[in-house]
């Protein structure tokens, strides 16, 4: 027998292999770019105990130890609403915030489409040629004519 036979064939190795590179990689990138960002339930509680802080933080001369004590009140409400929500509905808000990202991309498409139409005809601002269609596009039809319909 040859040597290469005695030794046990592991089937897991090339998925071992992938793993330890997927956490090098992982590991190489929180290192340049620090930690990734959490799910949007996660982000949404650190917004609110970030706001929360800075609102306690704001020491004014306009709000008196009432004001104060009321502000630290209100903050507590707010938290002790949101968290129960946040807890229960996790992976909602991560559909919040994807919707979010699928109607903005929708808003850009449709802003690039109109920058587009405005500017397509940007290099004749006298109109003094005569600008040609795309004959491929379905809504350029060519010039309107005018045709009888009978109501009667």
């Amino acid at each position: 027998m040859s040597e290469a036979t005695d030794r046990p064939v592991d089937d897991d190795a090339w998925a071992k292999a992938c793993a330890e590179d997927l956490e090098a990689e992982k590991a190489r990138r929180r290192s340049q770019y620090g930690p990734p960002p959490g799910s949007a339930a996660e982000e949404l509680r650190k917004l609110v105990d970030a706001v929360a802080d800075k609102v306690s933080s704001l020491q004014s001369p306009l709000f008196g130890a009432a004001a104060q004590g009321t502000v630290q009140q209100i903050i507590k409400q707010a938290k002790s609403v949101v968290e129960p929500v946040i807890e229960r509905n996790p992976g909602v808000f991560d559909h919040i915030a994807a919707a979010g990202n699928e109607l903005l991309a929708a808003y850009r498409s449709a802003v690039e489409g109109q920058e587009r139409h405005w500017t397509h005809g940007a290099g004749n601002p006298a109109g003094t040629e005569e600008k040609a269609g795309d004959p491929t596009d379905p809504r350029d039809e060519g010039p309107a004519a005018g045709e009888h319909i009978d109501l009667d």
